[in-house]
């Protein structure tokens, strides 16, 4: 992670509204220590642009017109594990924070913050401390507590492969880290979540992610690919 104090922080912009991303480049280019070295409007712009620019912290909108913040954050962190993101919304959407969350982002704003503050932000991030929503991160805490009483069902019922699979979802890994974890195609990774998904009774994955602690109990995939 940059330090503020010392190196100077770069900052990746990515946001569909062009006033957006200008206001939050204005806003950052005039701090000392932050610069913005890249802007995107997509998904597929930023997956193309940002790791050569290799920016310290990439502020990523939720929602775009090919996808998501999330799909981002998760998939440029696969190329650049040091790199700090910033989810900045305009919803309150515990869903999405969860998603965030799994996803490594370090922190999640809603766009409704003041200026001083997201410059604050980027520099907590940067630093390497988590920036979350305090509202929405302790209504999502509440929800989560409530569902700790949950017990799949269906734990017992998942192959070695299919909680390997799990193991790996429970750490935040794409299909794609997956695959190459395991030795898998991708579309065998997905064939597995699929199919885990339905025994838990869950739609989502991070709802999996959620329950793999104690579908697992405590059990680690191997360091090495398994047989199927």
């Amino acid at each position: 992670m940059a330090d503020d104090t010392t190196t100077e922080v770069k900052v990746f912009l990515l946001d569909d509204h062009e006033v957006v991303r200008r206001g939050v480049r204005d806003l950052l280019d005039v701090e000392p220590g932050l610069t913005v070295v890249g802007e995107a409007s997509t998904v597929a712009q930023a997956l193309s642009r940002a790791p050569a620019l290799r920016p310290d912290v990439a502020v990523l909108d939720m929602r775009l017109p090919d996808g998501d913040g999330v799909t981002v954050c998760r998939e440029l962190r696969s190329r650049m594990p040091e790199l700090a993101c910033l989810i900045l919304t305009s919803f309150d959407d515990e869903d999405a924070l969860l998603d965030s969350i799994m996803a490594g982002a370090a922190g999640y704003v809603l766009k409704q913050i003041s200026g001083t503050d997201l410059v604050s932000a980027v520099r907590t991030v940067a630093s390497g401390q988590s920036m979350l929503d305090p509202g929405a991160t302790t209504r999502l805490m509440a929800r989560l507590r409530g569902e700790g009483v949950r017990q799949p069902s269906e734990a017992a019922r998942l192959t070695d492969r299919e909680q390997e699979v799990l193991a790996l979802i429970g750490e935040g890994l794409t299909n794609r880290q997956i695959g190459e974890r395991l030795y898998l195609a991708e579309k065998t990774v997905k064939n597995h979540i699929s199919r885990l998904l339905a025994k838990l009774g869950v739609e989502r994955r991070v709802q999996a992610a959620l329950l793999a602690p104690r579908v697992l109990g405590g059990r680690s995939h191997p360091a090495s690919p398994g047989t199927v």
